[in-house]
């Protein structure tokens, strides 16, 4: 059994991020393809919101390494604020210090053969690059989200400081795991020099385990004569996942009596942004139809969803090389899909490629106001298709460590014959 560091900073009891479910899935699926994870994270103190009820998926025989770690603009603000400095990479930087030290010793103690390591905290990119310059272990960057973009992060001095960040990854890895067909092609017109061999396409998924005993489509209650209920789980970012056009949308059709209470329900589970949202369903007369509900642990938000009508997908053009990790999850559920996104994304392709879903521009009031009632009728009526088993089977996260295991494999052989190359070369 060949044993790999993961340094993540989202692994359970982190709560509020799916994020957490790539390293955690990574450490249930891998030994069975000859790996053995030790995982380096943070402190649960870091987190914002906690919940344990994941903690028990974390298998017996992992390792799991939790170091010092504060969140600068809670533990180290005055009045609210910090210095810059302080949160660069980002606001877990203090996470470095305690978690190179554990993580050599944990190199050296455990015979650690490869790191690897998960965006999108820049710190965990940088502790890995750190260790893997110290020990010269084969190391893979996993970044489920770009990095950097021309225009992101706004602040230029963070993203003068996480561009840097990422060229050593780009220069210094291994390998380069990216979600989305898009981003490789981004990264490499911006470097040049990136391999396409050193890129690889692992995109979010599912366990097909966590959909066990759920209701299916087979099962779902007749809606021709109820309220249809549709929901969004997680976060509902203000400019990456914009919701103003579908609020105004919803309150032309209101005002048409096109839709009302008695027809339709939409509930927003675990959107964060309470307060701004909050003040725009007032704004648009529409919170007796859109309603912000509280989060719920992971499979009890799963069970949630599978017992709705629709599922609701967010994702703006300016994310159209990213696809959402709940997209998977939607899949798999086989409920009708109404996404709101740009036709030329990614986010798009999947659900084009899989089928059960309409899509609809997320930035155009016009087209979901024309596109929402054909939606409702087609799954009041039970006629809007459903995602294709056969098609949604390829992205289950057991499907995905097996990838991983082969790249672990793959970049250690290649270390070791650098290395045998390196020693049979005559001394001058």
């Amino acid at each position: 059994m060949n044993r790999v560091l993961i340094v993540a900073y989202h692994f359970p009891p982190i709560a509020g991020s799916s994020g957490v479910l790539r390293a955690l899935k990574l450490c249930r699926y891998l030994p069975e393809n000859g790996w053995q994870p030790t995982v380096l994270t943070a402190s649960p103190r870091a987190y914002e919101r906690t919940d344990n009820g994941q903690l028990g998926e974390i298998p017996a025989d992992v390792h799991v390494m939790r170091t010092f770690a504060l969140d600068t603009q809670r533990h180290l603000s005055i009045g609210g604020r910090y210095f810059r400095s302080m949160a660069l990479p980002d606001r877990w930087a203090s996470w470095v210090l305690s978690a190179v030290p554990a993580g050599l010793r944990a190199i050296r103690r455990e015979h650690i053969d490869a790191i690897y390591s998960t965006f999108p905290i820049p710190s965990a990119i940088l502790i890995a690059w750190l260790l893997h310059r110290m020990t010269g272990k084969p190391w893979i960057v996993d970044l489920r989200d770009s990095m950097t973009e021309d225009d992101y992060p706004r602040d230029p001095r963070t993203r003068r400081s996480l561009r840097k960040l990422e060229a050593r990854a780009i220069r210094d890895s291994s390998r380069i795991l990216f979600t989305a067909a898009s981003t490789i092609a981004m990264y490499r017109k911006r470097y040049p020099a990136l391999a396409a061999d050193k890129c690889v396409l692992v995109p979010n998924g599912y366990d097909e385990e966590d959909f066990q005993g759920l209701p299916t489509s087979e099962t779902r209650a007749n809606s021709t004569s109820r309220t249809l209920r549709l929901i969004h789980l997680g976060l509902l970012y203000p400019d990456e996942r914009d919701p103003r056009p579908f609020f105004r949308a919803l309150a032309r059709l209101k005002s048409e009596n096109a839709i009302s209470t008695a027809t339709i329900r939409i509930d927003l589970r675990a959107s964060g942004n309470e307060d701004l949202y909050t003040k725009m369903l007032s704004e648009f007369g529409v919170a007796d139809i859109v309603h912000l509900l509280p989060p719920l642990p992971y499979r009890e938000a799963l069970r949630d969803a599978a017992q709705a009508d629709g599922l609701l997908l967010f994702q703006a053009a300016n994310c159209d090389h990213q696809i959402p990790a709940k997209a998977f999850e939607y899949l798999r559920l086989r409920r009708p899909i109404l996404a709101l996104t740009s036709s030329t994304g990614d986010t798009a392709a999947l659900l084009n490629s899989t089928g059960g879903a309409t899509i609809l521009d997320i930035a155009s009031e016009e087209n979901i106001y024309q596109g929402l009632p054909e939606f409702l009728n087609a799954v009041r009526n039970a006629r809007h298709p459903l995602a294709d088993e056969s098609a949604v089977q390829k992205y289950s996260r057991r499907s995905q460590a097996r990838t991983v295991a082969q790249c672990l494999s793959q970049v250690v052989n290649e270390s070791a014959r650098s290395t045998a190359e390196a020693a049979s070369v005559p001394a001058k």
